[in-house]
């Protein structure tokens, strides 16, 4: 029997990042659809950094929160619909809200030695009846170790799965192996990763994941997502199908919300350019590209000298006040 892979599609969630946050209801309700015909198991829909992330810090999406997931919710017939909540940024009510409006699956992101501060949104998750994922953000960042010590954590609060998350698209697959192993052998609840692509790496990062014992992965139609985006699920559809594993997804209707109703939506090429290469290489954080880019346009600055500053001083998401003071700093010293 083929082993079976459970694809999370955060199109409408992470690729948000992508479209600086601008799809609109009637936008994702139309991509939903796709997904959902195609056989996605659970597609995510939120701002780009989760519930309450509309802001002046994160920059402010098209819509509500409430209204994204009222016209997604409407369009499921198949397809679970998850969320993405960051404690700090989204909160108690904004789950609540999400677990009325038909939000089944929550994903519990923190930073990756901070999973105790996950621990009241998982229970609360857990009391609504909804399916909660714990998230560790920037795994790149601590050994193996640490994230069996967080794991364990998320596990002990009820967590159903728990992630390890290339937020930076940082990893080499012997990075992603060696995490994933570790976390396996140490929790009895599934293990998933989520994939950047800033190295270039994330369908080669994705399988080292599931030869490793992840069956949860994550995908975006057309790659969309923060930096270079994350693993293509078209690609990653047809690749999985080619190794022998089962998704539940048709590979040609994939290919179909891919090309006729993602990519005349986008706003910039996907691609893995100098300033998405730099994310990766100095792991930062790929949410902070598109303000690294404004930042570096403001002041005149070469933006890659302000990823790489930032991974020097290993921010992290949450931090994107410092890619003001980081650019300053830049154009200061250039001047002098």
């Amino acid at each position: 029997m083929a082993k079976k892979i459970r694809i999370i599609d955060s199109t409408l969630r992470d690729g948000m990042h992508a479209v600086s946050h601008q799809f609109t209801p009637e936008e994702m309700a139309e991509i939903a659809a796709g997904l959902d015909a195609a056989g996605i198991d659970t597609l995510e829909v939120s701002h780009g950094d989760g519930l309450g992330g509309s802001s002046y810090n994160y920059g402010f999406a098209a819509a509500k929160d409430e209204d994204y997931l009222k016209a997604v919710s409407q369009v499921l017939k198949n397809s679970k619909l998850g969320v993405l909540l960051l404690p700090g940024i989204g909160t108690a009510h904004d789950l609540e809200m999400a677990a009325k409006f038909g939000a089944k699956v929550v994903r519990v992101a923190t930073h990756c030695t901070e999973a105790d501060i996950g621990e009241q949104h998982i229970k609360i998750a857990k009391e609504l009846g909804m399916e909660a994922i714990g998230f560790l953000m920037m795994s790149h960042m601590v050994p193996p170790e640490k994230l069996v010590e967080q794991a364990k954590l998320f596990e002990s609060y009820g967590a159903d799965a728990v992630y390890v998350t290339d937020s930076a698209g940082a990893m080499t697959p012997y990075d992603v192996k060696k995490r994933i192993e570790a976390v396996k052998d140490a929790i009895s609840v599934p293990v998933g990763f989520h994939a950047h692509n800033n190295l270039g790496l994330a369908i080669g990062n994705t399988l080292a994941a599931i030869e490793a014992g992840a069956t949860y992965v994550d995908g975006t139609t057309r790659g969309l997502g923060a930096g270079a985006g994350n693993s293509q699920t078209e690609i990653l559809v047809a690749v999985l199908a080619k190794l022998g594993y089962e998704t539940g997804v048709d590979l040609y209707k994939i290919m179909d919300v891919a090309e006729e109703l993602v990519a005349p939506k986008m706003r910039r090429p996907q691609i893995v350019d100098k300033a998405a290469l730099s994310l990766g290489y100095a792991g930062v954080y790929g949410s902070f590209l598109l303000h690294a880019m404004r930042a570096a346009e403001k002041f005149k600055v070469d933006v890659r000298d302000i990823l790489i500053e930032l991974g020097r001083l290993k921010t992290v998401g949450g931090q994107e006040d410092m890619i003001v003071d980081v650019a300053y700093e830049l154009s200061k010293a250039k001047k002098q």
